[in-house]
């Protein structure tokens, strides 16, 4: 299996996915999306789960920094996007909903924009492809849908890319 994106360029995510966008939020939060792609999947595959997270938070903030989670995700193209409310897939809780935050679990189910504090960062893009479609709701924690997944990954794979600070 493997992941590409169009929104990288030159081994960085493009601007427009993170905290240089000129699509934010009221609060100036990025809301636009990364796109992907998903090719070679396995046989069996019925759905799939992604992570967008960036380990090089963890001086920062003292923890990976979840910026995005999925389930149920059908379509093995994803396009950008700046929806909050995305029909197609099942988002979970990023760490805005964290002790590093005031943002409730339904405010922070969402795509959650890079934005380095320090220096430039690499956000991991991973993608499982799974056996099943996973029983989470809206707002699921990362846990959750990592213990849901066990025994139900037939693949996965990940795309990597620096964002500027």
């Amino acid at each position: 299996m493997k992941v590409t994106s169009t929104g990288i360029i030159n081994g960085y995510w493009d601007d427009r996915f993170g905290k240089y966008s000129n699509d934010l939020a009221a609060d100036g939060k990025p809301v636009r999306s990364v796109p992907f792609s998903i090719t070679d999947a396995p046989k069996g595959t019925v759905s799939f789960a992604v992570v967008l997270d960036d380990p090089d938070a963890i001086p920062v903030c003292g923890f990976t920094w979840i910026h995005w989670t999925i389930c149920n995700l059908m379509d093995t193209d994803v396009a950008e996007d700046i929806s909050r409310n995305n029909p197609d897939f099942i988002q979970g809780c990023t760490s805005e909903h964290s002790v590093a935050s005031h943002e409730s679990r339904e405010e922070a189910s969402c795509y959650g924009g890079m934005a380095p504090p320090d220096q430039d960062h690499e956000y991991d893009l991973t993608v499982y492809a799974l056996d099943c479609k996973l029983d989470l709701q809206p707002g699921f924690y990362l846990n959750e849908m990592m213990h849901a997944m066990r025994g139900h990954v037939l693949d996965h794979a990940r795309v990597s890319a620096m964002y500027r600070a």
